[in-house]
């Protein structure tokens, strides 16, 4: 599998060094390098990606706010030399999270979680099921009826047509399981299946009895997924 590839980082020596990281894994694809997030943006509008290389601090449009305000759809390793903002890049989804100096050992490791990502994408639009983790056991639930899915605090809770399912699998784990066109991602706290959308209404979503946010940093996302304007 060949993974094509982006860096995005205004530290020549750290952009050199990322560089030298990809040109020795065969299957990474170096498309191009950025010095800043704008640029970045523009050249993924019309080309696919399967991976960022993303710094945080980048003068203008930071790594964070990139993520934050665009539909991402590549995975992203996060490299830099902040710890601060790791339970938000994992929160927006991000594959890894690499604190420079990092050796090429863990830049390895991280990539292999993306290599890993993309193999099992490769079979979702068929995919009819997933295995959660819940207490000490895998427990088998349908796509098709899961209603929406919640997070309270360190658990995420899967609401479907028969019962409530709690697991410590994070957002981004679920995602990775879940076809996107079939269950978004529309908030910070909430995933929802799209067969199962009664209404929207003034940025809030009906499924039952539920009414459910879409925030600012998955709207576009979400609109896109069910062929909306926004």
């Amino acid at each position: 599998m060949e993974i094509p590839c982006i860096i995005v980082e205004d530290e020549p020596l750290a952009l050199e060094r990322t560089m030298n990281y990809v040109q020795k894994l065969p299957f990474l694809h170096l498309k191009a390098s950025f010095d800043n997030a704008v640029d970045a943006l523009v050249f993924l509008q019309s080309n696919q990606i399967d991976l960022i290389f993303l710094d945080i601090n980048l003068g203008e449009l930071s790594g964070i706010r990139l993520l934050e305000t665009s539909h991402i759809s590549s995975q992203v390793i996060i490299t830099t030399a902040y710890p601060d903002y790791a339970i938000k890049g994992f929160d927006l989804s991000v594959t890894d999270y690499l604190l420079k100096p990092f050796p090429f050992e863990r830049f390895v490791q991280a990539v292999e979680k993306v290599r890993n990502n993309l193999e099992k994408t490769e079979a979702l639009p068929d995919k009819k099921f997933i295995f959660v983790k819940t207490e000490y056991r895998l427990e088998k639930v349908m796509l098709d009826e899961i209603l929406y899915i919640e997070g309270m605090r360190d658990y995420r809770c899967i609401y479907t047509l028969s019962k409530r399912i709690m697991t410590l699998q994070t957002f981004g784990d679920l995602q990775r399981e879940i076809p996107g066109h079939l269950i978004c991602r529309v908030h910070k706290s909430y995933m929802v299946a799209i067969d199962k959308i009664e209404s929207i209404e003034k940025e809030v979503i009906k499924i039952g009895d539920k009414y459910v946010p879409i925030s600012e940093t998955y709207k576009k996302g979400f609109w896109k997924v069910i062929g909306g304007d926004r």
